[in-house]
Order: C-alpha cells, then structure tokens, then sequence
C-alpha cells in the first residue's frame, strides 16, 4: 500500500515537473510579444535560428536607455 502511494505521488510529481514538454512551441510572433513585454524595449529585427533540433528566436531590440541588445528565446 505504501510503495502504490509512493509511485502515485512520484508520477504526479512527473507530470506536473514536465508540463512544458508537452506545451505547444513558441511562434515568433510570440517570442517577439513575450520580449516586448518584459523589455519594454521595441524590436528592432528577429530571425529563426537553429541548432540540432532545437529552434531559437534571435530577438534584436532597442531598450528604453538607447542600447540595442539581442535576446535569444527557445521555441520549444
């Protein structure tokens, strides 16, 4: 009895600890939105890059003190 409520709490853990790998990706537009949001700054361009099988979004923008800077969001 004891070990089923252990394995019962140990997937639960699981499934709650991996929720994101199982959330859709990110789209660009998305990535540009979430960067705005927490930069206040405005996008000056974005690209897709890739490495292996991962996909990031290359963000270059300009903040509210005037320096431009590159943000790099995971779409996955």
């Amino acid at each position: 009895m004891k070990l089923r409520f252990a394995m019962t709490v140990l997937l639960a853990a699981l499934a709650l600890s991996s929720h994101d790998a199982f959330a859709a990706p990110l789209t660009m537009q998305e990535a540009i939105a979430k960067v705005q949001h927490e930069t206040g700054g405005k996008v000056l361009s974005a690209e897709t890059k890739t490495q292996g099988t991962k996909t990031i979004y290359r963000i270059k923008l300009l903040t509210r003190g005037g320096q431009v800077k590159i943000v790099e969001v995971p779409a996955n």
